[in-house]
């Protein structure tokens, strides 16, 4: 039997894209700058750039989730009145291309991400979520896949609650019920927060196992 390929997973938080991307069929180990007790594979506390730039080029593949706080418009209010935020997108890509192994980085809309695929809930089954994501991929990945479509009252989950824009069309939201949503049930209020849907990652890493299908030698 063929080992699995090795994945890793930059900014990983609690392991959301973690869990899609094992689930594809990758044994993951993940990064982020912060420990992460709930984060359910192989896990490390360092700088993800420094990481990157030191053992990037042992694994198959990597995933990379900058902070999204500089482009999301949960913290335009804050980005109005002078806050910054951290901006690593393009430090980031430079990074993954200089490892040498295809990757992925995924961000929200607004990021300065090329969105090869752009993902939301409603196109997974999960209830009522509305969180559309982007990932650019260093293989130009494309899917054709059925325009965003939210008949219902959304369930929109970012930051450390459900944003008060949503809780005015969709009333108040449990957090069991973000947790089913997100198809997360091991992270708490802030960490299911941060995080991609399993779901999302899932549907990447199949494709990029088929990338890597197509590098691997005769």
């Amino acid at each position: 039997m063929r080992p699995r390929p090795r994945l890793l997973d930059l900014y990983s938080g609690a392991g959301g894209a973690a869990v899609g991307y094992h689930r594809a069929g990758f044994d993951v180990v993940g990064v982020d700058i912060k420990r992460q007790p709930r984060y359910p594979f192989e896990h490390h506390v360092a700088d993800a750039l420094e990481f990157l730039a030191a053992h990037g080029h042992e694994y198959d593949a990597v995933h990379a989730s900058p902070p999204c706080q500089a482009y999301s418009i949960s913290t335009l209010p804050n980005r109005l009145t002078g806050k910054q935020y951290p901006d690593l997108v393009a430090a980031t890509r430079t990074g993954l291309v200089a490892a040498g192994r295809p990757w992925v980085i995924e961000n929200v809309p607004g990021a300065p991400v090329r969105p090869d695929f752009k993902l939301c809930g409603c196109m997974f089954g999960l209830p009522r979520l509305k969180r559309e994501r982007l990932f650019e991929t260093s293989w130009r990945g494309f899917d054709l896949r059925a325009p965003c479509h939210h008949p219902e009252p959304v369930i929109s989950v970012c930051g450390h609650d459900v944003p008060s824009h949503a809780r005015k069309f969709g009333g108040p939201v449990s957090l069991a019920l973000r947790k089913l949503a997100m198809g997360i049930d091991w992270m708490g209020r802030d960490e299911l927060g941060l995080a991609i849907p399993p779901a999302y990652t899932e549907f990447i890493g199949e494709q990029l196992l088929a990338h890597l299908a197509t590098e691997a030698p005769a």
